[in-house]
């Protein structure tokens, strides 16, 4: 459903240098720097498949995600979305995407949100039964029908995504693009947004992008995960792979007995490292084929009451990686 071929995208800013002259200057002289914000991306998404986009402010994500809904084109490269170039626009590949932005809203402020609904089924050509079958179904599922004729700006942020949500799929599209869906909720809002997505990509199956800073959403909605750093794609695979290919191991801790460990203990280079130690407790890093004989080093070496076997923390992981701490 999404095919991206050597994609290029670049902008042109004013550089601003401080100062009264220097402003008086770029009216007459402006220095223009370029700013690459992708370089050579290619992915693929099919149908059924949401995908976890990743990346630290400024990466691309988002220029990437205005790209393929059709809101800015390409310098370089191709990109199909339903078997269409998305810059053009056309009315059959509007009716069949989304886009959804936690940070922008498509709803009318002082209109209540049936109303808005009431256009949008206008705009998508909807029958009236096609309609309220489907927004019954949205609104029971996101348990929002008693707020159907409040104006929008009185309802809470997390009422107000919902409505935005039932927006964005009302017309029931096959390309879903989700670029921060539950910035600034609640967790309670922000659980049931997720669950709300997982249960319509899984009775809809459509393509779905979700670009988020919250590592829990991803984690809960996406098996793949697109890492994405200085506009240039350094990951693209399945989520449970990150952990297996950019750790060197398991994390051991190891709480003592008797609170007494001693200057003494040190662990074979070949079965791992000490990362901190106290009184108390100690923290080791082992290699996953030394997992056994480790941990069996440690019982018989140490007295312990308590013994832990952990994944690194996969959010830090990820952050490692696009700041470029893992390669």
């Amino acid at each position: 459903m999404i095919e991206v071929r050597n994609l290029t995208k670049t902008f042109k800013v004013h550089r601003k240098e401080p100062g009264l002259l220097n402003s008086v200057k770029s009216l007459f002289h402006r220095e223009w720097i370029t700013n690459t914000a992708l370089d050579d991306v290619s992915l693929s998404i099919g149908k059924g498949e949401i995908v976890g986009l990743v990346g630290a402010n400024g990466a691309g994500k988002t220029t990437l995600v205005k790209i393929l809904s059709g809101i800015i084109h390409p310098d370089r490269g191709t990109v199909r979305v339903l078997d269409e170039n998305p810059w053009e626009r056309k009315n059959a590949f509007r009716r069949n995407i989304a886009l959804i932005m936690g940070q922008k809203a498509q709803l009318w402020w002082d209109l209540p949100a049936a109303d808005s609904f009431l256009l949008l089924r206008e705009i998508y050509g909807l029958s009236k039964d096609e309609f309220t079958t489907r927004l019954d179904r949205l609104t029971e599922t996101l348990d929002v029908g008693s707020k159907m004729n409040i104006q929008l700006r009185r309802l809470s942020l997390g009422e107000r995504m919902k409505m935005e949500l039932i927006a964005a799929l009302l017309h029931n599209p096959h390309v879903v693009f989700l670029d921060e869906p539950t910035i600034g909720l609640d967790i309670t809002s922000q659980r049931a947004i997720r669950q709300f997505i997982a249960d319509y990509r899984q009775e809809h199956e459509p393509a779905m992008i979700l670009t988020s800073h919250y590592m829990e959403d991803i984690e809960t909605l996406c098996k793949r995960i697109i890492i994405i750093r200085e506009g240039k794609i350094v990951y693209d695979g399945p989520l449970a792979d990150v952990v297996e290919k950019h750790t060197p191991g398991k994390i051991i801790t190891a709480t003592l007995s008797e609170c007494s460990l001693g200057d003494g203990f040190t662990i074979p280079a070949e079965l791992g490292k000490i990362i901190s130690t106290d009184n108390c407790q100690i923290t080791l890093q082992i290699p996953r084929p030394k997992l056994t004989a480790a941990t069996s080093f440690v019982m018989e070496h140490l007295s312990i009451s308590d013994l832990s076997i952990e994944e690194p923390d996969i959010s830090t992981i990820i952050e490692s990686i696009m700041r470029g701490h893992n390669e």
